[in-house]
C-alpha cells in the first residue's frame, strides 16, 4: 500500500502507485515499480527515438531504474517539434516501438511513452496553437485551432494513447509543462481565446483535463498515465499556485496515477538545469504540493537537477517526493556528465537529434554560468513569494 500523501516512504524495496481516481476506486493490483528512480530519454527526431532508444532504455532499465519514460513521441504531424520528429500516429508506426518495450521488460522495469505536442514550439510551418502568438523562441507564427480542431486534438492525444498501449508499454506520459501545448493552453499568457477553451481558468484547464479523460476512456484502467505538471511556469502571465493545485486535483479526479513535477518554460529566463542551480533545488515544489493535502492517492514525482545518487536519496528520505526522474546524467568514475547549458533547447530543438544534451564539455559549461548570471534575482522578482532553496551547489564533481 502506498502511505498516505505527504508521509515518506520506505524506498528500499518498491514504489507502488494504484489504479484510479476517487470514481474508480484504486485497486489492489496496481503497478510495482523497482525502486522508486525514474529515467528520462532525450529524443526528438524518429531515428533518434527508435534507432537508438532500444539500446537506451534496456541499460537502464538493467542497471535497476524502475520506470523509464521516452522523449517525446508526437500524436500528429501538427505537434511535431521539427519535421519528420518521432510521432506515433498510425499502427504502422508501432512495430519499432515494440523492440523498445522488449528491450525494457526483460529486467522487470516499466516505460512509458511521452506524448509531447510541442503547439507553438514547433519548429516548422505546421504549428498550431490555441492563439496566434509566435514563441520568442520559435520560427513560426502558429495557426489559431478552431473549436473542431482543439477537438480533433483531443482525440489525437487518445489515440496515440492507445497505439502506445498496443505497442506494450505500461502507460503514458503526457506533456503538460515546459510551454508546450498543453501549457499554452492553461496559461493566459498565451491563451486569448473567447470561447470554451479560454477566458477563464475552468476553461483554459480544460484541454488538460479533457485530454486526460478521453485517454483514460480509450486505454482503460489496465494502463497508467503520468502527467507532467507545470508548478512553475517561471514566465508572466503564468499559473497561479492555486491554480496549480486546482489543476493536480482535477487531473487526479479524471484518472492521472503520477503526477510529474514540470518547472520553466522553454524560454523563461530563469535557469532551472544549470550548474549554478543547487542540486535538487526545486523539489521543495513538489512538496508543497504533497503538503497542500488535496491528492488523496497520487504519487507525485520530482525533478531538475537531480544527477547525483546521493541527492534523489535525501529528497526520498525527507518526503519531498515519491519518485524521482532523472535525465540525460551518466556517472564515470564518480564524475557526473550532465546538461548544464539551459539555453540548449532553444538551440537544440530544431536539430535532428537532441542527444548532445548530455555534455561534458567546459565551453558548454562555462557558457551555461555566464547565462544563468543573475537567474536567481529573476527568479524571486517574478515569483516574490517563493523560498529561496538552502541546498549545497557541490558541482566539484563536474569535469568544468
Amino acid at each position: 500500500m502506498r502511505p498516505h500523501p505527504g508521509q515518506p516512504r520506505d524506498h528500499g524495496q518498491h514504489a507502488h502507485w494504484p489504479r484510479g481516481g476517487p470514481q474508480r476506486q484504486p485497486s489492489q493490483d496496481g503497478c510495482i515499480l523497482r525502486g522508486a528512480v525514474s529515467c528520462s530519454e532525450l529524443a526528438s527526431s524518429a531515428r533518434a527515438a527508435l534507432t537508438h532508444l532500444p539500446t537506451q532504455p534496456k541499460a537502464r532499465a538493467k542497471g535497476g531504474c524502475g520506470l523509464i519514460v521516452t522523449g517525446g513521441i508526437a500524436p500528429s504531424r501538427e505537434g511535431w517539434v521539427s519535421p519528420f520528429a518521432a510521432k506515433l500516429t498510425t499502427q504502422s508506426e508501432v512495430e519499432p516501438h515494440r523492440e523498445v518495450t522488449a528491450a525494457v521488460h526483460q529486467y522487470d522495469s516499466k516505460i512509458l511513452m511521452q506524448i509531447l505536442h510541442s503547439g507553438r514550439y514547433g519548429y516548422h510551418p505546421l504549428n498550431v496553437a490555441p492563439s496566434p502568438i509566435k514563441a520568442p523562441i520559435g520560427w513560426f507564427t502558429p495557426r489559431a485551432l478552431s473549436s473542431a480542431d482543439v477537438s480533433r486534438t483531443i482525440d489525437d492525444y487518445a489515440r496515440s494513447a492507445t497505439l502506445a498501449k498496443d505497442a506494450g508499454y505500461d502507460g503514458v506520459e503526457i506533456m503538460g509543462s515546459e510551454g508546450y501545448l498543453i501549457n499554452q493552453f492553461i496559461a493566459s499568457r498565451t491563451n486569448k481565446r473567447t470561447d470554451e477553451w479560454g477566458g477563464s481558468f475552468e476553461n483554459r484547464s480544460r484541454f488538460a483535463t479533457e485530454i486526460v479523460k478521453r485517454t483514460r476512456a480509450a486505454v482503460g484502467d489496465d494502463f497508467a498515465i503520468m502527467f507532467r505538471l507545470s508548478m512553475l511556469d517561471l514566465v508572466e502571465g503564468g499559473s497561479s499556485w492555486e491554480e496549480t493545485v486546482m489543476l493536480a486535483k482535477a487531473l487526479e479526479d479524471e484518472g492521472v496515477d503520477i503526477i510529474n513535477t514540470g518547472i520553466g518554460w522553454h524560454e523563461a529566463r530563469i535557469p532551472t538545469i544549470a550548474t549554478s542551480v543547487p542540486r535538487g533545488a526545486f523539489s521543495w515544489v513538489t512538496r508543497k504540493l504533497k503538503e497542500e493535502g488535496v491528492l488523496l492517492h497520487t504519487p507525485l514525482c520530482t525533478t531538475n537537477r537531480i544527477n547525483l545518487p546521493e541527492t534523489a536519496e535525501s529528497i526520498l528520505r525527507q518526503g519531498d517526493a515519491d519518485l524521482i526522474s532523472m535525465v540525460g546524467g551518466r556517472r564515470q568514475r564518480e564524475r557526473i556528465f550532465f546538461c548544464c547549458n539551459p539555453r540548449l533547447f532553444a538551440h537544440a530543438l530544431p536539430m535532428p537529434q537532441i542527444g548532445a544534451a548530455v555534455s561534458g564539455r567546459p565551453r558548454d559549461c562555462e557558457q551555461g554560468r555566464r547565462w544563468s548570471r543573475g537567474g536567481d534575482q529573476r527568479l524571486h522578482r517574478l515569483q516574490p513569494g517563493l523560498p529561496r532553496p538552502h541546498l549545497q551547489n557541490d558541482d566539484s564533481q563536474l569535469p568544468c
